[in-house]
């Protein structure tokens, strides 16, 4: 299948809310790891999310951040067909000062592409304002959703701190408090930003998660917070419900994820277990085959890029599948 068209984002991501399972978004920053994302969606069945931050962008493009998430979407589009799930493409955890060189670009393109018959670029952008002052991050996400509606694009805003560091992005040091959204924050973005009318988003809300591994007791997740926003924002606005996105979701036990998705999570990033897996894959057919990879003499077979690679997007690919099972978006695929 190609792409998801804007139409079929929207039924995805109101397929998982209303049947209570989660996306697995998977951070992307080559063609191999594309490859094994998509890999490992289709032996899950599962329907799934691509995603790229700056960082990735620039390192797929030697520098250029707008034409890396360009090329993600050329080579996704040229490959996922072959591929019997939906796939989605998303841009993830753009801080204020890449709005200009990242998303901006990226977002015009997408509505001058709407405005010839075509396809936006993305489905979906993620604006991270989680360094900023909560009103001052409304007020850049609510003009930001108005040109993201324009291109039938779905917005992710972030209220609170995720904590750890993620591509720069960093909620080192944040206030314990700052780690857990409350209801009153919520209900502060449904105010600024509707609960659909103006456009359609998703909510990083904070619930004590972390960006990267952590060690048992560092942090306490409590997806309970995701249940007393739904709460708040159904007394206020009545059949309301927030779409949220889990971040730094790495090392929460299976418990947890259930929790956090049966309060409205449909959407988890899965990036530093996925980097953890592709390398670890490398790091094992290097240790295995050291002679041969270390000699031009030793056997091109072990040191061809093709060799490791394969087994680098199998180890990928396997890690995304279990993560689909995980979040019970196995075997759901809208088109399968």
């Amino acid at each position: 299948m190609p792409v998801a068209t804007p139409e079929q984002y929207l039924a995805m991501l109101d397929a998982a809310s209303e049947q209570g399972y989660a996306y697995a978004a998977v951070n992307v920053t080559s063609s191999q790891t594309v490859n094994a994302a998509l890999r490992g969606f289709a032996e899950a069945g599962a329907d799934g999310i691509l995603q790229i931050t700056t960082g990735g962008a620039s390192y797929l493009s030697a520098g250029d951040e707008a034409a890396g998430a360009r090329a993600l979407v050329a080579f996704t589009r040229e490959v996922a067909g072959s591929h019997p799930v939906l796939v989605a493409l998303h841009t993830d955890h753009c801080p204020p000062d890449h709005l200009d060189g990242f998303l901006q670009p990226l977002l015009e393109e997408s509505v001058a592409r709407r405005g010839r018959g075509e396809q936006p670029l993305f489905n979906s952008h993620m604006f991270d304002g989680s360094t900023l002052p909560l009103e001052e991050n409304l007020r850049i996400s609510r003009d930001l959703l108005g040109r993201c509606a324009r291109a039938d694009v779905v917005l992710e805003v972030e209220c609170g701190v995720v904590g750890g560091e993620e591509d720069g992005v960093s909620g080192q040091g944040a206030s314990q408090d700052r780690l857990y959204t409350t209801p009153e924050d919520l209900l502060r973005v449904a105010e600024a930003l509707g609960t659909g009318e103006r456009g359609r988003y998703l909510v990083a809300a904070t619930f004590g998660n972390v960006h990267g591994v952590y060690a048992p007791g560092h942090v306490r997740l409590r997806p309970e917070i995701l249940g007393e926003g739904q709460e708040a924002l159904a007394r206020r606005h009545p059949g309301a419900r927030f779409q949220y996105v889990f971040h730094g979701s790495s090392g929460s036990c299976q418990v947890q994820i259930r929790e956090a998705v049966q309060e409205g999570v449909v959407k988890l990033n899965l990036d530093t277990d996925a980097q953890y897996a592709f390398t670890r894959a490398i790091a094992d057919h290097v240790l295995a085959n050291r002679e041969s990879v270390l000699s031009i003499e030793g056997g091109k077979r072990a040191y061809d890029p093709r060799s490791w690679g394969r087994e680098a997007e199998q180890a990928m690919a396997a890690r995304v599948a279990e993560a689909c099972r995980q979040l019970g978006s196995a075997g759901r695929s809208l088109v399968g």
